[in-house]
């Protein structure tokens, strides 16, 4: 069992189970539905989503440790029991975690509020979920550690600033935020992680709900601005990707596994594989099977499939799949878990599908 804490409301009584006091705490949100990830979405939240064989709440976590952060809040849906059993299966270290519940979706801001009791008075890196950045977090942790500024955001250069929070700098200071702008001079876009201290949670509670409905993280950021506290910020120019759509999980895919491929071993040892071509960058994870198949580039296999007979570039492969020969050249595909596909003969060199979890094509 993991070293997990929740936060929860009984009779309007908060009822706290803390451990342990740390100078820096991270804060990371996950309450988001995944809306444009459905159906993949559905059947699991969408920080569970894998990328390369790891859910993406894990390679937030690992970001907060890898700069020495052990006491980590995740503000979840109380409907996402599957983040729950995750946390509690994950293996045992030296981390603490606490679960918050949001009981309805008001923003970013409001998530933050939610965890005033677990962040108390202490400043903490805030980082979204969905959101996946190969920038190391250490430069938010020093700015928010310093005794003159009182948030510090990761920004990147974007070519639609209006899909993007959008900062406007001077004299390395944040002077002016945006929340997805149709027309904007600037085109620094704020991607998902955050250092702030207590004046954050101040921030909040001053202001109201934008025209959306939601207290927008982009308005708290303004009002500290507005009433002179320091903000600054980190440039990166390495690869981010906010997995909100299923093209944006290909793209993470990809350059997550070029990383892996010259970082560690990409096949696990408990997995099988005889008579086949592995074009890296591929990810193979534990109890796979792969018999007479070309597989990659750009492919990822999770746990317990089993692949016979094919050929599959591009591609993400979930849990427990078979897949056994098919005729065509399988690319830019996603196969659901539980999918099973058996002698699949199409007359076309090459096929695009995305296969729901439990898809069944068994031809007899």
């Amino acid at each position: 069992m993991h070293n997990v804490t929740y936060i929860f409301m009984i009779d309007k009584i908060l009822i706290i189970q803390s451990g342990g006091v740390f100078l820096l705490k991270g804060l990371i949100l996950v309450a988001g539905k995944g809306t444009r990830l459905q159906p993949f979405s559905l059947s699991r939240a969408k920080t569970l989503i894998p990328v390369a064989n790891k859910p993406l709440l894990e390679y937030c976590i690992e970001s907060l440790k890898k700069i020495g952060i052990n006491e980590i809040g995740i503000v979840l849906n109380p409907a996402q029991k599957d983040v729950c059993e995750y946390i509690d299966h994950r293996p045992a270290d030296n981390t603490s975690i606490t679960l918050i519940y949001q009981p309805k979706a008001n923003g970013i801001g409001d998530a933050v509020k939610q965890a005033s009791d677990f962040l108390k008075t202490e400043p903490f890196i805030l980082l979204l979920g969905d959101n996946l950045i190969n920038e190391s977090l250490l430069s938010l942790k020093e700015a928010i550690l310093s005794s003159s500024i009182n948030g510090a955001v990761l920004i990147t250069r974007v070519f639609n600033p209006s899909d993007y929070g959008i900062a406007h700098v001077e004299n390395n200071q944040i002077i002016k935020v945006e929340e997805k702008p149709i027309n904007s001079t600037s085109n620094l876009a704020i991607i998902g992680a955050y250092a702030f201290d207590s004046k954050m949670l101040t921030a909040i509670n001053h202001i109201q709900p934008s025209s959306r409905g939601e207290y927008e993280i982009t308005d708290a950021i303004q009002w500290l601005i507005n009433h002179q506290y320091n903000i600054s910020y980190q440039i990166t120019n390495k690869e981010y990707s906010d997995v909100g759509t299923i093209e944006r999980w290909f793209e993470a895919n990809r350059w997550v596994l070029d990383s892996l491929n010259r970082s560690e071993e990409t096949t696990d040892p408990s997995t099988i594989i005889k008579n086949c071509k592995l074009i890296p960058p591929v990810h193979i994870d534990k109890n796979c099977v792969i018999t007479n198949s070309t597989i990659g580039p750009y492919v990822s296999v999770s746990q317990g499939a089993v692949i016979d007979n094919c050929r599959i570039q591009d591609s993400i492969v979930l849990e427990n799949v078979y897949v056994s020969d098919v005729s065509s050249l399988i690319t830019h595909s996603i196969f659901g878990k539980g999918t099973k596909i058996d002698k699949l003969h199409i007359e076309t060199a090459s096929i695009e599908c995305l296969f729901f979890d439990y898809t069944k094509i068994i031809s007899k």
